[in-house]
């Protein structure tokens, strides 16, 4: 019997040892896993890691300049908030125009607004017939295939540089 005893147990302490490594093993690989999911290499995009230094993880897509025909010209594109933290788009800055305003249009009229709110876990549109950037007065005229730098300023998250592409002036991707 002590013989039965001793295998009994020996066996007891071996299942409980590989259990033991298994759930240590699982536990780390699931935080390696989260870690991971949470990080953006994505050169359009601040805040960090999906919130976790209190600041919003804000993604720019979509953007684009319909090639202007006048002293103005309108840009577009969509800010996408992956955290829980919303924020707001404060200001536009561009080396292509000293006065760059944000522009909503109600009721079919334009007016010049101080912020976008960009809401937690969801996104802002800046559209044709929407809102949008106005850069006006603008210092040269960007021809289609052109590139044209701007900087995002929000109320919390870190700027974002982004390049809008030139396209033609009578571009709209809603159409494609």
């Amino acid at each position: 019997m002590t013989r039965r005893t001793t295998r009994t147990t020996r066996n007891a302490c071996f299942t409980r040892t590989t259990r033991t490594t298994a759930l240590v093993a699982a536990l780390t690989l699931s935080a390696g896993l989260a870690l991971t999911g949470c990080s953006t290499g994505d050169s359009a995009s601040a805040g960090g890691s999906a919130g976790t230094d209190g600041k919003p993880a804000l993604k720019v897509s979509g953007a684009f300049m319909p090639q202007p025909v006048m002293d103005m010209a309108g840009g577009f594109l969509t800010i996408t908030n992956e955290s829980a933290t919303a924020d707001k788009l404060t200001s536009v800055t561009s080396p292509l125009s000293d006065d760059v305003q944000i522009h909503e249009t109600k009721n079919q009229k334009m007016r010049q607004v101080t912020s976008f709110d960009i809401p937690a876990n969801g996104e802002l549109n800046l559209e044709r017939g929407g809102s949008h950037i106005m850069f006006m007065g603008i210092k040269e005229k960007p021809k289609k295939g052109d590139k044209v730098s701007i900087e995002l300023h929000f109320e919390k998250a870190d700027p974002i540089k982004v390049d809008l592409p030139v396209e033609a002036a009578t571009h709209n991707p809603q159409q494609h």
